[in-house]
C-alpha cells in the first residue's frame, strides 16, 4: 500500500516522498503545516466530476501539446482528492518548486526518510523503489501562482500484487502577501487527480476499499507538507539553506 502513494498522493509522487508525520523528525509542531483535506471516493472511470463554484483546473494556462492529455484526467479520474488552504512564510517556497530533486536532497539531510528524487533533464524528474514502480513527472504549466504537473508510469501495490500504470495530474494554486515585516507569505492548496484503466480500478477499489479516500487525503497532504514543511524550517533557520540544497 505504501508504494500506491505515489500516484493516489497526486501524480508527480512527492506526496509519496515522505510519511504522515515524517518531518517531526526535525522540525518543531509549529513548523509542521496542519491542512485541510477533503477527498471523493473511487468511482468508475468515466465517471463525471462534481460541478465546482470555480474551476479546479485552469485548463487555458495548459500549452495545446498537453491540455487534450490533462483534460481527460481531470474530467474522467478514478480518485481525486484536495488539501488546503494553508498559509506558510515562502521566501524559498517558488525555488523548491522548480527543484524537487535539491528539496528532497534538504529533506534526507535534515534526517527524514525520503526516496530520490532524479532530475531527468528537460524538466523532468523521476522516482523509483526497484521493485516495481516506476514514474516520472514533468511541470506542464506554471504561472506566478500556479504549477501544473503531469505524472505517468507504473506501481506496485504489494509485493505479490501485479504492477499497475496511471496517469495523474496535481494543480498547486498558492497567492502570496507581504508581511509586516517584508517577508512573502504563501497561502496554497492543491487538488490531485488519480486515473488509470477499469480493470486497475476494480483493484483498487477490492484491495482499498473505504481506505482509498483515506490514502489521497494524506497524498496531498505530503505533498503541500513536502513545500511546505520545508520552507518553513528554512525561513527559521536561513543559513542552512546553502548547506541542505546545495548538490
Amino acid at each position: 500500500m505504501q508504494h500506491w502513494r505515489w500516484i493516489i498522493g497526486g501524480g508527480c509522487i512527492l506526496a509519496r516522498l515522505i510519511g504522515a508525520g515524517a518531518a517531526t523528525a526535525q522540525t518543531t509542531a509549529s513548523e509542521i503545516p496542519s491542512v485541510v483535506t477533503e477527498a471523493r471516493a473511487i468511482r468508475p472511470v468515466a465517471a463525471l466530476m462534481r460541478p465546482r463554484a470555480t474551476p479546479a483546473v485552469p485548463l487555458e494556462s495548459i500549452p495545446s501539446g498537453w491540455r487534450e492529455l490533462v483534460t481527460k484526467i481531470v474530467q474522467q479520474p478514478t480518485l481525486t482528492a484536495h488539501a488546503g488552504p494553508e498559509e506558510v512564510r515562502g521566501q524559498f517556497y517558488d525555488w523548491l518548486l522548480e527543484h524537487p530533486d535539491r528539496a528532497c536532497l534538504a529533506w534526507r539531510r535534515l534526517g527524514v526518510p525520503c526516496a530520490p528524487i532524479t532530475d531527468l533533464g528537460q524538466g523532468r524528474f523521476g522516482w523509483t523503489d526497484g521493485q516495481g514502480t516506476n514514474v516520472s513527472w514533468r511541470v506542464v504549466a506554471r504561472g506566478p501562482e500556479l504549477c501544473i504537473w503531469f505524472a505517468e508510469g507504473q506501481g506496485r501495490m504489494g509485493n505479490l500484487l501485479p504492477v499497475v500504470p496511471a496517469k495523474a495530474v496535481a494543480v498547486l494554486k498558492y497567492n502570496r502577501r507581504m508581511g509586516l515585516d517584508g517577508q512573502p507569505f504563501i497561502t496554497h492548496e492543491v487538488d490531485v487527480y488519480l486515473q488509470t484503466d477499469s480493470k486497475a480500478a476494480a483493484l483498487i477499489a477490492r484491495l482499498l476499499g473505504p481506505a482509498a479516500p483515506r490514502l489521497a487525503e494524506q497524498g496531498a497532504e505530503q505533498l503541500l507538507l513536502f513545500f511546505a514543511g520545508l520552507s518553513r524550517y528554512l525561513d527559521v533557520h536561513p543559513d542552512e539553506a546553502g548547506p541542505l540544497l546545495a548538490k
